[in-house]
């Protein structure tokens, strides 16, 4: 051997089978070499996943514009001078066909978006004929309504709902920045909710809203300490909003974004890791490395509540040139 040859010796990586992670040690997942960090996450998918198989979700909101929280990324907040306008909800019939042609597209999931703090419970009874009829075209239903009060939970498991999302968006610490309408523990407290009703949790968060790595490891931290895990873990991208506050937010290096695909998948290996909004500005090769450090779900369809999202054909194109499938 060569006097000036180098061995590479790779650290261990932290494991989990229970337990509490800390912010130092997601961190320093963060920092491993970038390629190390991603080849260890692809390891850890194949231990939990086929690879080459990928679940699409399409997203649609039924209710949007006119929410009164403040959330400094969304362009429905009442808050915000944005071009989103307040909208009366949809009818059944509208969601239901647009679930149908979702499902023709490939979609396995269908999630229906409303833009309240929480449902009033006239407003949730309105939604649950649209969770009994999308699920009997045979999709997997989803909601993300808000804040739940007590009882609302088993009322949407009751009707065939099958996941809740409810984001963390970030880290404890960097929240108040974020958002002033409602607190962390809120959010922790419809999750117990949904959690209590025995239904799945879908729950992430954001990148990009002039976070440091810290926070960014804060929140992979408050995720992965869930117990359980959630099913379903969106990872999204900051998508800029002329007239929110986060319209100027500094964009960070796409490399960053990859490695929190990579310690979402390290630190929660048994769940969906979505790559979520944000993809329309993602190169395709940046998304494939996505999918190689674990990501294996994402949202199928040209819009995200009220942003854009890459056509169903040029996603169908991405798939086939990554030889990736839908579940």
């Amino acid at each position: 051997m060569s006097s000036n040859q180098i061995i590479f010796q790779r650290p261990a990586t932290p494991h989990r089978e229970s337990g509490q992670w800390s912010v130092a040690e997601v961190e320093a997942l963060y920092a491993l070499p970038f390629m190390e960090l991603v080849f260890r996450a692809a390891e850890v998918h194949r231990q939990y996943f086929d690879p080459t198989r990928v679940q699409l979700s399409t997203l649609l909101s039924i209710k949007t514009g006119g929410c009164p929280e403040d959330c400094g990324y969304c362009p429905q907040s009442v808050h915000h001078d944005t071009p989103v306008p307040n909208q009366p909800m949809m009818t059944v019939d509208e969601v239901v066909a647009a679930a149908r042609a979702a499902k023709a597209n490939g979609a396995g999931r269908f999630c229906m978006g409303a833009a309240w703090r929480g449902p009033k419970d006239a407003d949730l009874e309105q939604t649950l004929d649209m969770v009994r009829q999308v699920k009997e075209l045979g999709l997997e239903t989803c909601a993300t309504f808000g804040l739940l009060k007590d009882g609302q939970a088993e009322k949407l498991k009751g009707a065939g709902l099958d996941y809740y999302n409810h984001n963390l968006d970030t880290a404890p610490d960097k929240y108040a920045d974020i958002i002033q309408t409602r607190e962390y523990e809120d959010r922790l407290d419809t999750l117990g909710k949904v959690r209590g009703a025995g239904l799945s949790v879908c729950c992430g968060g954001i990148v990009g809203l002039n976070e440091t790595r810290e926070d960014r490891a804060g929140l992979i931290t408050q995720l992965a300490n869930l117990d359980p895990q959630p099913e379903s873990v969106p990872i999204n991208s900051l998508v800029k909003v002329e007239g929110t506050p986060l319209e100027g937010a500094e964009e960070i290096d796409w490399t960053e974004f990859v490695r929190t695909i990579a310690v979402a998948r390290l630190t929660m290996p048994a769940s969906y890791v979505r790559l979520s909004a944000g993809r329309r500005g993602m190169p395709e090769a940046m998304q494939a490395l996505c999918f190689l450090a674990g990501a294996n779900s994402i949202f199928y369809g040209d819009k995200l509540l009220t942003t854009g999202n890459p056509d169903v054909e040029a996603d169908r194109a991405l798939l086939t040139k990554l030889d990736l499938a839908p579940l």
